[in-house]
């Protein structure tokens, strides 16, 4: 608050106000019945301003430190301290400016020193009250902010996550695999059937959410690695270790699935050099990790899909997405978020 672009009229306002209230009572009638009415707004003008300015640049040097302050203390409560040694500073510049600078009749003495702090207090809390208010609705604005951007970020990201499935390719090749069944395996076709409607359903369902349950995530992620299956058959090869407390702990939506697809995207998988894909859980973060070949012609790639998982947890989270890329294995781990 302090640095605002129009804070000398704010002192001004403040300066008049004090003046005012001086006026009608008698509670700084030691230096106020000394001094003209003229050198009264004067004193209380600087003296405000002193005080101002003082707190900004306390703001200042708090603002520029946050890191090496941040969790130890809370900046408003570090502000107010630092203020209060500013007001003796200020009370003593005070007096020294009316007893010495102005040539006036007030005299040097503990009483006036006294009554300049106590007023000092009083002006100083005024504004820091008023700064913990403008902090807060700040903070309020970043949240809402934030929240706009998570939900623009959550909306790209569903798009993606669709768009990775219903491209054409997906759903000719779905519906190449599907046809050729049909004859051979009317059982096997069901169940494709099936695991396709359910891959559907869900990301239509969950598109909303920010959140959901991992043990929701891997029934998903059961269904869409069916059709991979189908699709590929023992050119991919995937490994689901047993993950536990999947009731307990959340996953950005379609997370998972946009990895494996990702891998899918940028590597080859053949008869001759199969994919292999590892979803595990280690601690609390959960990792998917492939074996790198990539392709001679790459894909076009805005790294769309990654960019918002990693975007989203950053907004979800202050844990980070890590991705680890080696000469033969490529890695993303995300947090593993516990359940409110």
């Amino acid at each position: 608050m302090f640095s605002i672009r129009h804070r000398y009229i704010f002192i001004a306002l403040l300066s008049l106000y004090s003046f005012a209230n001086i006026l009608f009572t008698s509670s700084e009638s030691l230096i106020a019945d000394q001094l003209p009415n003229g050198l009264l707004f004067i004193t209380l003008s600087i003296f405000i301003l002193l005080i101002w300015e003082f707190n900004r640049l306390a703001e200042h040097l708090i603002n520029k430190y946050s890191r090496q302050l941040s969790g130890k203390i809370h900046p408003l409560v570090l502000q107010f301290i630092t203020s209060l040694a500013g007001i003796v500073l200020c009370s003593l510049f005070a007096l020294l400016f009316i007893t010495n600078i102005l040539n006036t009749t007030v005299e040097w003495s503990n009483n006036h020193l006294r009554l300049l702090t106590i007023f000092g207090f009083r002006i100083n809390l005024f504004l820091n009250a008023a700064n913990g208010i403008y902090f807060y609705i700040n903070k309020l604005r970043e949240s809402e902010l934030e929240a706009e951007q998570l939900k623009k970020i959550n909306v790209e990201a569903q798009f993606e996550a669709l768009r990775s499935q219903i491209n054409p390719h997906f759903l000719f090749n779905c519906l190449n695999a599907l046809s050729s069944l049909v004859y051979k395996d009317p059982v096997v076709s069901a169940k494709f059937i099936s695991h396709l409607s359910n891959v559907y359903r869900y990301l239509l369902f969950y598109q909303e959410k920010k959140l959901v349950l991992l043990k929701e995530e891997l029934d998903f992620l059961d269904a869409y690695l069916y059709l991979l299956k189908i699709r590929f058959g023992e050119n991919i090869k995937i490994e689901l270790e047993k993950i536990d407390d999947t009731e307990h702990f959340q996953v950005a939506p379609a997370s998972l699935q946009m990895l494996i697809e990702n891998a899918i995207k940028h590597n080859v998988v053949s008869q001759k050099n199969p994919l292999s894909i590892t979803l595990k859980r280690e601690g609390d973060s959960i990792s998917v990790i492939n074996n790198l070949q990539e392709k001679i012609t790459k894909e076009a790639s805005t790294f769309v899909g990654l960019r918002n998982i990693i975007r989203r947890y950053g907004f979800l989270t202050d844990k980070e997405v890590i991705i680890d890329k080696t000469e033969t294995a490529f890695k993303v781990t995300l947090p593993l978020l516990t359940k409110n």
